[in-house]
């Protein structure tokens, strides 16, 4: 990625497009990207715009700097002492972390840096995350007498109980590989190959018919909240739907005659 940018002209969200990818980039990166109030509400701007926008395939959220995000504004925080303004803000980044996970187009988290509590919590939620063996992860809060208890609900998603708990109790770091270990990402590459490695991703999505990854999408995260009898019965009128869609009709006979399927645009 190219350097940061600061001055406080600068667009907090820089938008790229480009055949249906359209890369998201936290532009504070002189800062280590702090989800600001501004930040947050750029990012709750640009994921709900996207999530209308049908030409969208895949979202890949990226950043500036050394760091990929370093959680909340601390002295944005420290500046207005409230509960009544902690309940307000925790509650804008909780929606905006719901709004990652409800959107149709998968998200993939491209990571470079530190990712450190709410910064961790947004890795977290995206649906899938790419990492540069640069990268480091932690929920840190602890450190600061604060225990990072919205950042957990993610982690606590991604990752085992104890491994959560952990890091959680202590704010200790953990390193790329050591998130592949626990589930925190999916691919860990080095530096220079981060970009080719999200590539190959996003092409072998956008291969596939949108409806279908749209629907398994939202029917992932609502099954795992569910009990398994309801999960299954969620699942199973899940699949009936899309059976008969237009684009899984085409692709079983497909598979029948033995020929590449033929995906309308």
């Amino acid at each position: 990625m190219s350097q940061p940018t600061s001055p406080a002209d600068t667009p907090f969200i820089i938008n790229q497009r480009e055949q249906g990818i359209v890369t998201l980039t936290l532009n504070r990166g002189a800062r280590f990207n702090p989800l600001s109030e501004e930040m947050l509400a750029a990012l709750q701007t640009e994921i709900d715009a996207i999530a209308k926008d049908s030409s969208v395939r895949v979202v890949v959220l990226a950043a500036l700097g050394k760091a990929f995000c370093a959680g909340h504004d601390l002295k944005q925080m420290r500046a207005e002492p409230s509960t009544a303004y902690y309940k307000t803000l925790f509650h804008r980044c909780s929606k905006l972390m719901l709004a990652i996970q409800q959107m149709p187009q998968p998200v993939i988290a491209r990571v470079h840096g530190l990712a450190t509590a709410a910064g961790c919590q947004l890795v977290s939620m995206c649906d899938l995350a790419v990492a540069s063996t640069d990268a480091s992860f932690a929920v840190s809060g602890v450190n600061y007498g604060l225990f990072c208890s919205t950042p957990s609900v993610g982690l606590s998603r991604n990752v085992l109980r104890k491994q959560a708990m952990e890091m959680l109790l202590t704010g200790d770091f953990i390193d790329a590989h050591t998130a592949k270990e626990r589930g925190l990402v999916n691919r860990v590459v080095s530096p220079e190959l981060l970009d080719h490695e999200i590539s190959l991703l996003t092409k072998s999505i956008i291969a596939k018919p949108a409806v279908a990854i749209a629907m398994g999408k939202q029917l992932f995260y609502r099954q795992l909240e569910m009990g398994i009898a309801a999960a299954y019965q969620l699942a199973g009128e899940n699949m009936a739907c899309n059976m008969m869609d237009e684009a899984a009709l085409e692709g079983v006979q497909a598979f029948i005659e033995k020929r590449p399927p033929s995906w309308k645009s």
